[in-house]
């Protein structure tokens, strides 16, 4: 008997680990050197996580052996709420959070909760591609709205007022947005979150890289200015924080609850039926939210991700047919390969065949749901010296390349 996927599996994929990611893996195994630009993962490029924190976890490593309360230990939750206060969300309590193995489980959790078969979800195109696997694992329907690349990748909330259907359950924004960088302001946060109030719809905000902002940019959180809708938070240390590996998110549900009740009973299920999130990393969001440096002075001028961000900006901009909107947050650039001057139809080919010529991995903008193949996203956390290297070498790779 064969034994195959579930049919559940159809359709769904995570290019940020995927097909080209094994190919990189077999390369490095036969002893090449890949420089891997495809997952915002800080340590691998030489970023430490405050040294206060690891400090304070490891004083609590000897109670961090049993189980805690499934929504997550009592501090962490009340560090959690009293963050998201001081950032202007009202009407929240312990009880509203939930720690996670990372924001990843999290977003599997918000989403069995609420779906049911043929429910739709509105995501960003391009988006964070795990939340359209995981609607499509639900048994959702996702529907993308285009974000406009001229308008620095902003949502247009034209075009996802057009996307409204009766089956329409939920509104997503990915803000500070991966892969673009892009940070919406107030008035594009508060023109979604009418269409929510109009449309009766659920709001989940992806905002973990709140914290990685550049030049002026300001973060507004979105149950911030949503206080009279159902709206669930999501936040951790992976990026600002630095601790990838502690798996430690969270989301936080706001707004009126009792709109909501068979839901959060839902949550409580899915949230009892893992016992917990891993209880050091949940000892990490008591120190790392105590600790209020987040990024720091690494986003400021003359900071580390200040200055890699620049230089990718600056190199990517010199190549001709390349263009990339300067990101205003998170760790990435998404930039343009004009298909008026390079003949690619085929981006995830593009990707492959960079990485056999120049040992460069990167991710296609196929991969976070864009519909043409003209983008690819580049991680933006090597060294200056690294990722001028890299680009020269991509500069050099598309001079001669060609899919015709």
């Amino acid at each position: 008997m064969e034994f195959s996927q579930s049919d559940k599996l159809a359709g769904v994929c995570y290019d940020v680990r995927g097909p080209i990611l094994d190919a990189a893996t077999a390369m490095e195994a036969a002893g090449e050197r890949i420089l891997k630009l495809n997952i915002g993962n800080p340590a691998p490029f030489g970023f430490s996580a405050p040294p206060e924190i690891l400090a304070a976890v490891a004083e609590q490593l000897a109670s961090a052996q049993g189980y805690s309360d499934s929504r997550g230990l009592p501090a962490a939750r009340a560090a959690v709420v009293e963050y998201h206060r001081g950032r202007g969300v009202t009407g929240i309590g312990p009880d509203d959070v939930y720690l996670g193995n990372g924001v990843s489980e999290l977003i599997m959790m918000a989403l069995q909760a609420l779906l049911n078969d043929g429910d739709e979800v509105l995501l960003p195109a391009p988006d964070y591609p795990l939340w359209t696997a995981v609607v499509s694992l639900c048994g959702g329907r996702p529907v993308h709205y285009l974000c406009d690349e001229s308008a620095g990748w902003l949502p247009d909330p034209e075009h996802v007022a057009a996307r409204i259907t009766p089956r329409t359950r939920a509104l997503v924004l990915i803000n500070p947005n991966n892969p673009t960088g892009a940070v919406y302001d107030r008035a594009t946060v508060e023109a979604l979150v009418e269409l929510a109030r109009q449309h009766n719809l659920m709001i989940f905000s992806d905002e973990i890289y709140d914290r990685i902002l550049f030049d002026d940019a300001e973060h507004v959180p979105t149950a911030a200015i949503a206080p009279d809708l159902v709206c669930v938070t999501f936040n951790g240390l992976s990026k600002a924080y630095r601790l990838a590996g502690f798996r430690a998110g969270w989301m936080v549900v706001s707004g009126p609850r009792g709109h909501a009740t068979s839901y959060i009973e839902g949550l409580g299920v899915l949230a009892n039926m893992r016992l917990c999130a891993n209880v050091p990393g949940q000892y990490a969001v008591v120190a790392a939210l105590a600790h209020n440096g987040g990024a720091g002075d690494l986003v400021l001028p003359g900071g580390r991700l200040r200055e890699q961000r620049d230089i990718v900006v600056k190199l990517l901009n010199d190549i001709p047919g390349v263009s990339v909107v300067p990101p205003r947050g998170a760790l990435y650039a998404f930039p343009r390969i004009d298909p008026q001057v390079y003949s690619i139809h085929d981006d995830e080919r593009l990707v492959l065949d960079l990485l056999s010529a120049e040992k460069i991995l990167l991710v296609q903008g196929s991969g976070f749901n864009w519909p043409k193949p003209d983008h690819v996203r580049i991680v933006t956390l090597p060294s200056v010296d690294e990722l001028s290297d890299a680009i020269g070498r991509i500069e050099r790779f598309l001079a001669s390349y060609s899919q015709r």
